[in-house]
C-alpha cells in the first residue's frame, strides 16, 4: 500500500558522474524480503508524521500517458510528492448513469499524502445475455500496484464470461476470484512475490445487488436512511481468521498491528505469493435485494474506513445528488482527517428506489 522500493530489490538508481567507488561486496540481503511490508510501512508512518523530504521516495518510472490511465481507473505515479502535500488540486473523478435510468455512479481517487498511487477502481456498466448489468470495483494493492492492477483489469472480465453469471451469480463470483488470483501468480514467474491486493466489488443483476471481498476495502449501504456494513473487513486477528491460518500451518503475531506471518495486515488478499497459503482470495458474497428502501451504496479503500465511520459515510453522502460529488466529498473528508493512505470511493445511487421513496413520504 505504499511505493516504497522493497529491500532485496533490484534498485532503479541513477548514479552520479561523480561517484568514486561502488561498494563490494554485494551482500545478500534476500532474507530481508519477508518483512518488507513492515519496513515499508515504517518509513511511509515517519515520513506522514513528520513532513520531511528526506524521507521522500523518487519514482523513477513514471506512468507515460496520464490521460489514458485516467481512463482506465488509475492516478499518475507521483514523482517526487512530499508527505503532507496536495498531490493535486481535486482528486480523479468521473460518472455515469445506467441507460435504463435505474441507477447513476461516480467515483473519485487519490494518492493522499502518499507518494505513489496502488489504488484502482472499476465502474461500468455492461450487457450479459440481453440483461444490463452494473459492475463496481475497488482494489488496494500492497507491495507495488501490480497485483491491483492486474485484478482492475482481469476480474470483471473473467465473470461476466462464466456461464453461469446470471443462473448462480454467487458461483460465478467465487470462481472469477479464484481464477483471475492463480492467473496473477502464474503470470509473476517468482518475481515480486510480495505484490497483493484486497478487492471489494458489487454486482448489480435485475433486482440483487452481489457484493464479494477479500481484504479490508469495505462496502457500505444506505437502507431505509441508515448504514449497513454488507462486508467485513478480512483482518488476521478475527477468530475465525486466525484459526484459519493457524490451521493451515501459518501464524499470527503483533508488528505494529496483527499480522500473517507478522508481514501482512490483512487475512485475505489477491496476490501474496509468499503467503498465499495462509492469505486465501475466497471472497465472503452478501446479496441484498434491490427494493425501494436501497437508497445508495459506497465502495472505498481502508484509505476512507480508516478515519470515516460507515455512519459518518453515509451521512455525508444522503444529501448529495451526484455520486461524483458525493464521492469526491469523501475523498475530501479522509484527506481533512489526516488518512495516510491513498483514498478511492465509488458510489452507487439506485434512482428509481429513490423517487419510490420520495413519493411515498
Amino acid at each position: 500500500m505504499n511505493g516504497w522500493p522493497f529491500i532485496g530489490e533490484e534498485e532503479q538508481i541513477q548514479k552520479s558522474k561523480c561517484q568514486p567507488f561502488d561498494l563490494a561486496p554485494q551482500i545478500d540481503i534476500s532474507f530481508l524480503n519477508p518483512i518488507n511490508h513492515i519496513l515499508s510501512d515504517f518509513w511511509d508512518q515517519i515520513s506522514t508524521s513528520i513532513g520531511a523530504t528526506i524521507f521522500t521516495p523518487i519514482h523513477l518510472n513514471p506512468v507515460a500517458d496520464s490521460s489514458q490511465n485516467r481512463n482506465m481507473g488509475y492516478l499518475d505515479s507521483i514523482t517526487s510528492a512530499i508527505p503532507g502535500q496536495s498531490n493535486g488540486d481535486s482528486p480523479d473523478s468521473g460518472g455515469g448513469v445506467s441507460e435504463d435510468s435505474k441507477f447513476s455512479y461516480g467515483f473519485a481517487s487519490s494518492p493522499g499524502k502518499r507518494s505513489s498511487m496502488e489504488d484502482f477502481y472499476e465502474a461500468r456498466i455492461d450487457c450479459v445475455d440481453g440483461e444490463m448489468i452494473g459492475l463496481f470495483g475497488v482494489f488496494d494493492g500492497h507491495g507495488g500496484a501490480r497485483a491491483a492492477e492486474y485484478v482492475k483489469h482481469h476480474l470483471f472480465n473473467t465473470l461476466i464470461k462464466h456461464p453461469k453469471f446470471i443462473s448462480d451469480t454467487k458461483a460465478a463470483i467465487s470462481d472469477a476470484y479464484s481464477h483471475t488470483d492463480t492467473e496473477f501468480l502464474k503470470s509473476e514467474n517468482n518475481q515480486n512475490r510480495d505484490a497483493g491486493s484486497t478487492a471489494s466489488t458489487a454486482i448489480l443483476v435485475g433486482d440483487r445487488l452481489l457484493v464479494a471481498n477479500v481484504g479490508d476495502s469495505r462496502a457500505v449501504i444506505s437502507r431505509g436512511g441508515k448504514a449497513f456494513a454488507v462486508s467485513r473487513d478480512h483482518k488476521p486477528d478475527q477468530s475465525d481468521e486466525r484459526q484459519r491460518i493457524e490451521d493451515a500451518g501459518g501464524f499470527v503475531m503483533w508488528a505494529g498491528t496483527w499480522r500473517v506471518g507478522g508481514v501482512l495486515a490483512v487475512s485475505r488478499a489477491f496476490g501474496d505469493k509468499l503467503l498465499k497459503q495462509y492469505v486465501v482470495a475466497d471472497p465472503e458474497i452478501q446479496e441484498e435485494k434491490v427494493d425501494n428502501s436501497l437508497e445508495f451504496l459506497i465502495l472505498a479503500s481502508d484509505g476512507l474506513w480508516d478515519v470515516v465511520t460507515n455512519d459518518e459515510a453515509v451521512a455525508m453522502v444522503k444529501p448529495i445528488e451526484s455520486p461524483e460529488d458525493a464521492s469526491k466529498r469523501l475523498v475530501q473528508e479522509a484527506s481533512e482527517r489526516g488518512s495516510a493512505d491513498n483514498i478511492t470511493v465509488v458510489v452507487v445511487r439506485f434512482l428509481e428506489n429513490e423517487a419510490s421513496g420520495s413519493t411515498s413520504h
